[in-house]
C-alpha cells in the first residue's frame, strides 16, 4: 500500500530517493516490483506522459520513466533501478541467478520489445508486416514456455530478477489480443503470467494514484 504523508511530515522524506513513475509503463512496473521486493522506501511521484511536470523533465531530460533521484545520482534505466534497489536489500534472492538470466533480459529488452512494439503499434511502422513481427515475438515466448513447462519460473523453482524484469512486457504483449494469445498453447507462459497478475505484489505495484503536483502530500512507496 502507498502511505500518504501530510506536508508537515515531509521532512521525513527529504532524504528519501524520489521515484518518477507511470503506472502502466512496463519499464516503470519492473522498477516498482524490485523496489517493492526490496522494501527500500522511496517517495513516489506518478506522472502522466502527456503532461510531464517541469520538475520531472529537469530530472529526466529524455522525458522517460522510470527515474530514481537519490539526491546524489539520477538512475534513468529500469534495469539499473532494479539492481540499485536489490543491491540494498534482496530478501527473496532475485539477484541469485545465472548469467543466462541476464541474457533473457537482454533479449526481452531488445528483439522482443521491438517485435512487441511493431505488433502493438503497427500503424506507426507501415513498412513492416505486423504478422511477421508477431511471429518474432512468439519465438521468444516459445523459448520461455519451454523453460516454464519444466520449472515454475524461468531459471528454476524460485523467481529471480529475470522473471520480474520480463513479466511486465509479456503482459503487455498478451493484452494486445488476449483471446488470440490464450489460443496459442503457451500453457507455461500463461500459468506464469496469470500467477503474476493475480498476486498481491502485482496489486500493490499497480495501485492507482493521482498524478503528482508540486506541493501535494508525499507518497511513500512501498
Amino acid at each position: 500500500m502507498f502511505k500518504i504523508l501530510p506536508p508537515e511530515a515531509s521532512n521525513l522524506l527529504q532524504s528519501r530517493p524520489i521515484l518518477w513513475s507511470f503506472r502502466r509503463c512496463p519499464y516503470a512496473m519492473r522498477a516498482r516490483l524490485a523496489i517493492h521486493a526490496s522494501s527500500v522506501p522511496v517517495a513516489l511521484r506518478e506522472i502522466l506522459l502527456r503532461d510531464k511536470p517541469a520538475e520531472f523533465l529537469a530530472t529526466s531530460p529524455k522525458g522517460t520513466v522510470p527515474v530514481v533521484d537519490t539526491g546524489t545520482q539520477v538512475i534513468a534505466e529500469s534495469r539499473d533501478i532494479m539492481l540499485w534497489a536489490l543491491a540494498q536489500n534482496d530478501p527473496e534472492g532475485w539477484l541469485n541467478m545465472p548469467q543466462q538470466g541476464r541474457g533473457l533480459i537482454d533479449h526481452c529488452d531488445g528483439p522482443f520489445k521491438a517485435a512487441l512494439d511493431h505488433t502493438k503499434y503497427a500503424v506507426r511502422y507501415p513498412e513492416l508486416d505486423p504478422e511477421d513481427e508477431r511471429r518474432k515475438a512468439m519465438d521468444f515466448l516459445r523459448d520461455l514456455d519451454a523453460r516454464l513447462t519444466i520449472t515454475p519460473f524461468l531459471l528454476g523453482p524460485e523467481r529471480r530478477m529475470a522473471d520480474m524484469a520480463i513479466l511486465p512486457f509479456v503482459r503487455q504483449f498478451a493484452q494486445i489480443d488476449r483471446a488470440w494469445f490464450d489460443a496459442q498453447g503457451l500453457d507455461g507462459v500463461s500459468r506464469w503470467l496469470d500467477e503474476f497478475t493475480n498476486s498481491a505484489r502485482f496489486a500493490a505495484v499497480m495501485q492507482k494514484y493521482p498524478p503528482w503536483q508540486s506541493g501535494q502530500d508525499q507518497v511513500l512507496f512501498p
